[in-house]
């Protein structure tokens, strides 16, 4: 349930009911950054708000162009810790009309929970909706997430401890931030956050080389997973199988991505959207966690080929309309956050293409490519081996991502926990045993500090 507190649509003022004044929303309304505040009906939070925050497109220049920035306040009690789930991308809500609830780190602190999304991300544009490219920059979206928590530190919860967190693309957003502003949080947890040291970091694809096979299996196995050994072979196997059968896929999987209305311009038409998708495949397929069992059988039905490639391989990922949507992740992994490619190598007798395929059909229109800042990065790296301090890595070890995991060398004052059997939506959850007791533990001492 959403009630209005004011709104940027004035539109949709005369449809709903104002709500009665509280401590907390009035403290709230002081904060001159902040405008358009809904009030939202969000379990187990006792208030629940939707406000947006005025940031400098530059901040090198705050009395220049600006734009708002989405923020969601999930609030238990004033004196609770604040758990801020810094997002890479937009945030995701779990459908209309809903927003999303309490996160892990959330419910196992009884905190608060404030949600921000990443600048020139969805709603979190400037007005005209064109994007200052130049300023999507690692910097800038802390200086975002450091004026937020500033804000809302010094108004509502000046008393609390501070948790930084986020997952993916969040988690590494959660590591910048706590790199530039140290003194934000009291504790920093990111989730399968990767560190990336270049445009294309090559330690991604030597692990999905080698996912599967037995030296990753034996890893895993010690780090208390569960691998089936052939998995690689299977995996690629269904690869060259898709390749080899493209002409008998294609008018199956043209009539289902017609019924989703997604289109494939920017890759090169439906065959070439295809062909990415089973390059895709073998990223998608661990990073989700499936298991052998699931792949087809080479006699198996095309229907069901076709099924369960786009099951794994959201087809999604190259469509028109999505493509322009992330144009911000593409960007910025391009100039500073890094990401994969596709090596068409095992491939080549299904493909033209002679050398690796990169993402580069993402790249914003007209826009001009900066060299990656591999400094900077090699920068954050140093520090998280040196200086860092109270951060708690959380990694899934068949996860593709983990292959660039900080690295936190003889850094005692962080620690990195690996689950073996988990990938990408690997939680503190997932632990058992003195490993989870371990975390829990480490984050009541590092509180009571």
């Amino acid at each position: 349930m959403i009630r209005y507190i004011s709104s940027l649509l004035p539109a949709l003022l005369a449809t709903v009911t104002l709500s009665a004044a509280t401590p907390l929303l009035d403290q709230l309304r002081t904060i001159p950054a902040v405008s358009g505040i809904r009030e939202a009906t969000v379990a187990p939070f006792g208030a629940y708000y939707e406000f947006w925050f005025e940031q400098p497109v530059d901040h090198a220049q705050p009395a220049g162009a600006t734009f708002k920035q989405r923020v969601l306040l999930g609030h238990k009690k004033t004196d609770a810790p604040v758990v801020v789930e810094l997002q890479g991308g937009p945030i995701e809500f779990p459908d209309e009309g809903e927003f999303p609830g309490e996160g892990e780190l959330s419910g196992l602190l009884k905190g608060n929970q404030l949600i921000i999304e990443h600048r020139f991300f969805a709603g979190s544009t400037p007005e005209n909706g064109a994007i200052p490219w130049e300023h999507l920059t690692i910097r800038q979206a802390a200086a975002d997430q450091h004026a937020i928590i500033e804000a809302i530190k010094a108004q509502l919860y000046p008393d609390s401890k501070w948790i930084t967190t986020g997952r993916g693309p969040g988690g590494q957003a959660a590591i910048f931030h706590r790199y530039f502003y140290p003194e934000d949080a009291d504790v920093t947890v990111p989730y399968a956050a990767p560190l990336n040291l270049d445009r294309v970091d090559p330690r991604i694809g030597k692990f999905l080389d080698k996912i599967g096979s037995t030296k990753i299996s034996v890893a895993a196995v010690v780090f208390g997973g569960k691998v089936d050994w052939a998995c690689k072979w299977s995996v690629h196997d269904f690869q060259a199988l898709c390749l080899e059968q493209l002409d008998r896929l294609l008018p199956i999987i043209a009539e289902m991505v017609q019924d989703r209305g997604y289109t494939f311009e920017t890759v090169g038409g439906l065959e070439r959207a295809v062909q990415l998708l089973v390059l895709e495949y073998q990223f998608s397929f661990w990073r989700q966690g499936y298991h052998c069992g699931s792949i087809p059988d080479i006699g198996d039905d095309a229907e069901l080929v076709a099924d369960h490639l786009l099951q794994v391989s959201d087809p999604a990922f190259f469509d028109d309309r999505h493509l322009a949507e992330r144009q911000p992740f593409f960007y910025a992994a391009f100039t500073e956050t890094g990401l994969y490619d596709y090596n068409p190598k095992p491939f080549r007798k299904f493909l033209p293409d002679k050398g690796p395929i990169t993402f580069d059909f993402a790249l914003p229109p007209g826009v001009e490519r900066r060299p990656f800042n591999k400094t900077q990065m090699e920068e954050i790296n140093r520090w998280l081996q040196t200086d860092a301090e109270r951060m708690l890595f959380i990694y899934g070890a068949l996860d593709p991502w983990t292959a660039t995991a900080v690295d936190l060398k003889q850094n005692g004052k962080c620690q990195k926990y690996l689950q073996g059997s988990a990938y990408h939506n690997c939680r503190i959850a997932n632990f058992e045993g003195p490993s989870k007791l371990g975390i829990l533990e480490t984050l009541k001492e590092w509180l009571a500090q």
